[in-house]
């Protein structure tokens, strides 16, 4: 087949390039050239899967039982762990009707638009935020709405001025990019937005678990009303140091649930049951490693932000999540100065690479050792 004859779909020829994709490719050119880097880019936990988890899963993937096709819903055992995971929070959800496996997070919000949204229908989508929500909605043929997170509204959009006609709004807290924390009052006002407008929603909470000072960042779910409106959905990858392993769960409103589980049925076969297993005896076994990796994240959070601040950079403290959001130096294009960064043999994400109102950030990723992260502050002093 020619060049000439490979027509892409106009799906495809709207959706921007795959930000961490890009990183990936100027990092490895820069390795070629000879560069020293230090990655503070991507969110990918350097700590590794606690040992229980790993020896599950060696004892399962050895199970004859595990290795032929799984149910796309998930095991009805794995689905119970959630419901277990959830009940210490105080959340009662129903294993069979209210939960569902998923291959990661990321596949539950890329699938959920094709489930709900039709041709031409609205999507509220923050800005700045994980690309994957807007790029799903244009793959479901529907019109992505930029809700705007600002630092005036602590990175919280402004559900009083958000459209009233759209089908699904996305929210996320804690936050990535930004870091930002949502408190139960601020979800009540969503609860509220979506049932007099009939609008679904959907938590990410994928970095639910990674909180410091003392902080707990509340469920979507532990708000009255919060279930009959939409879902949350969540990761095994930043709780339990498990991002290849691609685990999580969506939880909720049994119709949405269902209508998630419908578009699963029809493209997936369901997770690696092996994997599953695994999953249950991160959820059901020792907890200890959550507070292990919280105690990290705030030692190297508190080395980024302390070292920025000695040379001059005033950034905030988060109290969640494994990011540092700063505003670039003199309000410089954040795409120019991660490129100035760069040639001192720093990653760092450009903020426009989250939405046009990421402009005049950049997100640091604490998924590097302290001495690493003092040595990125010396570089990063060059460049102020």
């Amino acid at each position: 087949m020619s060049d000439s004859t490979v027509r892409y779909s106009k799906r495809l020829s709207v959706l921007p390039p795959y930000l961490f994709a890009q990183i990936d490719a100027i990092k490895t050119e820069k390795r070629r050239q000879g560069v020293d880097i230090i990655d503070l880019g991507v969110g990918d936990p350097d700590q590794p899967t606690p040992s229980h988890i790993v020896d599950s899963l060696a004892r399962a993937a050895r199970e004859r039982v595990n290795h032929r096709y799984p149910s796309s819903e998930g095991m009805l055992s794995y689905r119970e762990a959630v419901s277990e995971w959830y009940a210490k929070k105080g959340i009662s959800l129903d294993p069979v009707s209210e939960i569902l496996t998923l291959i990661g997070s990321k596949e539950g919000i890329a699938h959920l638009p094709s489930a709900f949204v039709n041709r031409g229908e609205k999507v509220l989508v923050p800005d700045p935020a994980y690309p994957v929500y807007k790029i799903a909605t244009i793959l479901a043929d529907g019109e992505p709405v930029s809700m705007p997170l600002t630092a005036d509204n602590r990175f919280l959009p402004d559900i009083e001025r958000a459209p009233t006609d759209a089908k699904l709004l996305f929210i996320n807290y804690p936050n990535n990019p930004t870091a930002a924390v949502a408190d139960k009052e601020f979800f009540a006002s969503v609860v509220d937005f979506a049932r007099d407008n009939d609008v679904i929603v959907c938590h990410d909470a994928a970095y639910l678990e990674v909180t410091f000072d003392g902080h707990a960042a509340p469920s979507f779910l532990s708000v009255p009303g919060a279930i009959d409106v939409g879902i949350e959905i969540n990761s095994l990858s930043k709780t339990y140091n498990m991002t290849g392993w691609r685990m999580g769960f969506a939880v909720g409103n049994a119709d949405v649930v269902a209508g998630l589980r419908k578009i699963k049925s029809n493209v997936d076969s369901g997770a690696f049951q092996a994997i599953q297993e695994a999953g249950i005896t991160a959820m059901k076994g020792p907890q200890g490693s959550i507070d292990t990796m919280r105690e990290i994240y705030a030692r190297r959070r508190d080395a980024l932000v302390d070292g920025l601040r000695s040379i001059g950079w005033h950034v905030e403290k988060p109290k969640a999540t494994f990011y540092v959001w700063a505003p670039t130096p003199n309000g410089a294009p954040s795409l120019e100065f991660s490129m100035r960064l760069l040639d001192v043999g720093v990653v760092a994400t450009p903020g426009i690479g989250f939405g046009e109102h990421g402009e005049g950030y950049i997100r640091f990723a604490l998924t590097v050792p302290v001495k690493t992260i003092n040595e990125a502050v010396m570089r990063l002093q060059k460049v102020l």
